[in-house]
């Protein structure tokens, strides 16, 4: 959700409810004006969230961490702390988050939350036992955007985390606070949410299905192809073109980013240089949100849940439906087969 997850978003999912993250981006340069901007929107009298009691402010930031600096996020997270922080994509493995944490956790006296995501069960483990988080996102193949290029669906995934985890834990002794699990990747409704929940997770993250916010900071184009997608699975693809086309070099090997099928892939398919693709997709970028189409060329992050999502709503209302389609379809469980 880089470039697109701001404060207005952020601060419109927790007012709602929720826990919204600013996605601090490639960099972190502008992280203290967004915080900034963040603390002003939640203090608005008309439905202020009040700072916790551990003097945090209710949004989290999300760092793509092999690109982003440690070194500038720092005085901003102090400044404001926000109650969370969610760490992805570490250049060369997962101990490289531990100077992140160590120092977040100095700088906001233990205040903010660590969140790290994770992609596969050696991972969670791995991550587990090095870092110490407190909630684990745990993503599936089904996600939109950046993600491991191989990986298993939430369906498999989670459970399987689930009791990795709880075995962790179960051997070590005085586990004051068992890590939370949230499942990510392919969840668009409260029937993604209820899942979750039964596969072993505390809760759930949506990025695709913000899309289709007016708080999303996102291009005409862009949300009209969110809408008019659907069958996710056949009309999105995990590839590095629309990487390689934008000149977004350093993402570690093993991640890739999925998209919605255009003609800049397609033509990478059938043989089209790089440099060539290059060309055709900055001559795209002049056509603004005309460029945005399956026979386009700019690229339309997006999971495959995409087919599920028919119509823009304010980011309150998708995180209320949401928690209102899974409760009760939670409150219907359990139930007894007639088969």
């Amino acid at each position: 959700m880089a470039k697109v997850s701001k404060p207005p978003l952020a601060v419109a999912v927790s007012k709602a409810g929720g826990l919204g993250f600013i996605a601090a981006g490639y960099t972190s340069h502008k992280l203290d004006d967004s915080l900034g901007e963040a603390a002003k929107l939640l203090s608005e009298e008309s439905d202020a969230l009040a700072i916790g009691e551990s003097g945090t402010i209710p949004v989290g930031v999300g760092f793509i961490a092999w690109s982003a600096s440690l070194e500038a996020a720092i005085p901003a997270l102090r400044k404001y702390r926000p109650c969370a922080v969610w760490l992805f994509a570490p250049p060369t493995g997962f101990h490289d988050l531990i100077p992140w944490i160590q120092q977040i956790r100095e700088a906001t006296s233990y205040a903010t939350k660590i969140w790290v995501q994770i992609g596969l069960v050696a991972d969670a483990i791995l991550a587990t036992e090095l870092l110490q988080p407190s909630v684990l996102v745990v993503q599936g193949s089904d996600a939109g955007g950046h993600a491991l290029a191989r990986g298993a669906s939430v369906i498999s995934l989670v459970p399987e985390v689930h009791g990795k985890i709880r075995e962790i834990q179960a051997q070590q002794q005085r586990v004051k606070h068992p890590i939370q699990l949230l499942a990510a990747g392919g969840i668009s409704d409260g029937r993604g949410l209820a899942v979750s929940v039964q596969l072993g997770a505390q809760g759930c993250v949506l990025g695709t299905r913000f899309l289709a916010s007016p708080e999303a900071l996102i291009a005409d184009g862009y949300q009209r192809e969110v809408l008019r997608a659907s069958d996710g699975e056949c009309s999105t693809v995990r590839t590095t073109i629309y990487d390689k086309v934008r000149d977004i070099h350093g993402w570690p090997t093993c991640y890739d980013g999925r998209g919605l099928i255009n003609q800049t892939y397609i033509d990478s398919v059938n043989g089209l240089s790089e440099e060539d693709n290059q060309g055709l997709y900055l001559d795209e970028l002049e056509k603004g949100s005309e460029g945005y189409s399956p026979k386009g060329r700019i690229t339309t992050y997006a999971g495959t849940g995409v087919g599920l999502i028919k119509e823009v709503m304010p980011a309150r209302d998708i995180v209320l439906s949401v928690r209102r389609e899974a409760n009760k379809l939670l409150g219907q469980m359990p139930y007894s087969s007639k088969l």
